[in-house]
């Protein structure tokens, strides 16, 4: 219903979805967010997978389809969204009003940095995270995550490289290929009712769980819309038995799913706020979102909650010994360690001043890994770049900025994911 009230009111608009409205004195942020759509929605035509989302009037996208600006054009309209965003008045907004303008200025901005990406400008790895998701990473020396290493040499029993002794003892982990479903269905089911305990859930959300092959990425949320979700779950390679509370929640309670969910319930349905109906991967939405989705793992299973669900419950449905629970989880923990010494991987990578095989070397070294899931990890680095800090950053300073709110941590963390928060807020 309230697609169809924005649509009514937008109607003259879309006569002219993919030209940017002229800056005027009726100029406003209503305006401009229905610019931003289109803008959006246009990258998207020239970039398959720039739109990850998308739930407002189908008539909108189709008007992208049929008239795609070319990308230069794009890069002068998202200039001029800029200048119409710095323009409008500010004396008088609310708090919420300046927020949302400076919502709309930083996804503008990243969709101007990633116009200026797809029409050849090369960046560092720092400089592109920081002009498309808001953050600039920290890249550390590999030496400085020896130490890990070492602590977890002494943790692994046997000979040889570490990293393949680390990849057998975790292959004793491996989620069966047949019981798979049940695993991976009793996982998301205890995350959702977690979740639905602290946080008030749109009603009727759902979502339909896919086994699929040949990606890039272990887990993905296709968000479709009225608080519904496609979770997909790669089978490329063997499922370790963490995985299944891992892509539970991170892509669906209290994680992505939950997180478009309410964009669309409080700013799409309540206030007709047309921006939030698309999101641009490559942009700050995407921090807030991954660093969120990897925090409501911890949020949703504490201490050792997790241990202990996955030895009463999913140890026994995939037919492991839930007795070597505890060496896992303390393996785990070191190895979390070890997350941001792929930002250092890939910053050289990325810039040609090491190659594929020794990246591949590296990953396999500081990820603990067998060779071919370094192989898909570089291939996720090859696909999206330095999309990658929003997992393990997104993760640390969303937890920092949440705890450091008050004892009630899923009330905060519901109020993050229902807010045009940015990651510069986190701060």
């Amino acid at each position: 219903m309230r697609h169809m009230t924005i649509a009514a009111l937008m109607g003259a608009s879309l006569l002219t979805a993919c030209a940017a409205t002229p800056k005027s004195a009726t100029d406003s942020l209503d305006m401009v967010a229905r610019d931003y759509v289109a803008l959006t929605l246009e990258i998207g035509e020239r970039e398959p997978g720039y739109v990850d989302a998308y739930y407002g009037p189908a008539e909108w996208a189709e008007a992208a389809k049929a008239h795609p600006r070319a990308l230069p054009q794009l890069a002068e309209g998202a200039s001029a969204l800029t200048q119409r965003l710095n323009a409008l008045p500010t004396a008088g907004l609310d708090a919420e009003s300046l927020q949302r303008r400076a919502y709309l200025s930083a996804h503008v901005s990243a969709a101007a940095a990633r116009l200026r990406m797809l029409q050849g400008e090369k960046m560092s790895f720092a400089d592109e995270a920081e002009a498309q998701f808001g953050v600039r990473p920290e890249l550390r020396p590999l030496s400085s995550y020896d130490p890990v290493l070492a602590r977890i040499d002494a943790l692994v029993p046997g000979e040889g490289p570490l990293a393949d002794r680390v990849a057998a003892f975790r292959a004793g982990y491996v989620i069966p290929k047949d019981r798979l479903e049940p695993v991976m269905r009793a996982a998301i089911n205890e995350c959702k009712a977690r979740t639905e305990r602290r946080m008030t859930l749109p009603a009727h959300e759902t979502f339909t769980l896919e086994f699929v092959a040949d990606k890039p990425w272990s887990g993905y949320n296709w968000y479709k819309g009225n608080a519904f979700s496609l979770i997909q779950v790669n089978t490329d390679l063997p499922i370790y038995i963490d995985r299944a509370v891992d892509l539970g929640c991170h892509e669906g309670y209290p994680g992505h799913h939950v997180y478009n969910a309410l964009l669309e319930q409080t700013f799409v349905k309540q206030k007709g706020w047309v921006e939030m109906s698309v999101y641009p991967l490559f942009s700050p939405m995407s921090f807030i979102a991954e660093g969120s989705a990897n925090y409501g793992i911890d949020l949703a299973f504490p201490g050792h909650e997790r241990t202990d669900f996955e030895k009463r419950v999913l140890y026994p449905l995939a037919g492991l010994d839930p007795a070597t629970a505890e060496a896992q989880t303390q393996l785990l923990a070191l190895m979390r360690e070890l997350g941001r010494a792929e930002y250092t991987v890939a910053d050289a990578y990325l810039a040609g001043r090491i190659d594929r095989e020794t990246a591949l070397d590296q990953l396999q070294k500081y990820n603990l890994v067998a060779r071919d899931r370094a192989t898909q990890r570089l291939n996720f680095i090859d696909t999206y770049r330095s999309y990658i800090i929003n997992y393990g950053l997104g993760r640390d300073m969303v937890q920092t900025w949440v705890e450091g709110q008050g004892p009630d941590h899923w009330a905060t963390t519901e109020r993050l994911l229902a807010s045009q928060t940015l990651p510069v807020d986190l701060d």
